[in-house]
């Protein structure tokens, strides 16, 4: 089956940075796209970074555009979220999610369109 797992969470002070990745099995990776979501405490789950299957076409949300960058390497199965000027209110659970559908789906933004989550890695930005 398939199994996604996430790593590099961690405490950072503002400002600085940490790279997230997200290592897939159980089907060809190169094949489905790649999404980061987050969820705070008391928030619900939001949109963070998506690619498409290729890697060529790339997704934000507005509050980490410019700070964030998503990538992906096919041929070690992992997708990445490199996090620069971090700020607290960046802090959240961060999962990996893959949808069913192969190459491109319909809105990379819903979460609803992904059926594969990793169990999360905590990020917390400290003031």
């Amino acid at each position: 089956q398939v199994q996604l797992v996430e790593s590099g969470g961690g405490l950072v002070q503002a400002g600085g940075s940490l790279r997230l990745s997200c290592a897939a099995s159980g089907r060809t990776f190169s094949f489905y796209a790649m999404g980061w979501f987050r969820q705070a405490p008391g928030k619900e789950r939001e949109f963070v970074a998506a690619v498409d299957w290729s890697g060529t076409s790339t997704y934000y949300a507005d509050s980490v555009k410019g700070r964030f960058t998503i990538s992906r390497d096919n041929a070690k199965s992992t997708v990445y979220l490199q996090m620069n000027s971090l700020k607290p209110e960046d802090t959240a659970i961060y999962s990996c999610a893959s949808p069913a559908s192969l190459y491109n789906i319909r809105s990379f933004r819903d979460p609803t369109n992904y059926v594969y989550w990793g169990q999360g890695t905590q990020v917390t930005v400290s003031s």
